[in-house]
């Protein structure tokens, strides 16, 4: 396994992403996305990922210490996006290996493949500036857009009540969360870590609208 140039660092903010091998699809229906949403919870605990436990639900598994803090994710059919602050040194590569390799034995198991599911190693970003990790929790949950608009990012948004209605919709990301939405997921995320830029609904709508219409 080959070492990271420059080590995480606890206590600040990381783009974490990776995509299927070749671009190849990596989540093919409902229950491969519920099931990667699954793993980072049961994957983020400093006790070890047992295998039997993929069958239980969030409500039953106390996960005890955790790796890695969760802001936000968004999961699409050939790659992923997280945004994560570590516990302790070298928790979140334990995490991430933890996520991909069970994910991994999960695809592999149920499509009959066998090799490498994802594309090398995770590739990882330090936010640094403060500007640059709000714009990455916008930029992160909108990803789903180009799903009904391809070129949303080259020509703006076409109907932005059209795209604002499909993220409410998409069950894949923390942008059900975000909105205040009660649902299982939302034990996933530990937004408290993170800077609190989106106190309420209305101020996460609003930012989302303000990168919308800077965009168009």
């Amino acid at each position: 396994m080959s070492i990271r140039k420059k080590a995480f660092v606890p206590g600040e903010f990381y783009h974490i992403y990776n995509r299927g091998n070749s671009k190849q699809i990596i989540f093919n229906e409902t229950s491969d996305y519920f099931h990667f949403i699954k793993l980072l919870y049961l994957s983020n605990s400093q006790n070890k990922l047992v295998f039997r436990n993929l069958k239980i639900d969030f409500i039953d598994f106390d996960q005890g210490e955790k790796l890695v803090y969760i802001g936000a994710y968004c999961l699409m059919s050939n790659h992923f996006h997280l945004i994560l602050s570590q516990v302790e040194n070298g928790s979140i590569s334990k995490f991430m290996q933890k996520v991909t390799t069970a994910y991994s034995m999960y695809y592999n198991k149920k499509y009959n493949r066998t090799g490498s599911l994802f594309e090398g190693k995770f590739k990882s970003q330090y936010t640094g500036d403060d500007r640059y990790l709000k714009y990455l929790f916008s930029y992160i949950h909108l990803n789903p857009i180009k799903l009904i608009q391809g070129d949303w990012k080259e020509k703006g948004i076409i109907d932005k009540d059209k795209c604002l209605e499909f993220l409410k919709n998409y069950k894949y990301s923390s942008y059900l969360d975000y909105l205040g939405t009660k649902r299982l997921e939302n034990k996933v995320l530990d937004i408290n870590h993170f800077p609190d830029y989106f106190p309420n609904r209305e101020s996460f709508q609003h930012e989302i609208f303000e990168w919308l219409s800077y965009n168009k």
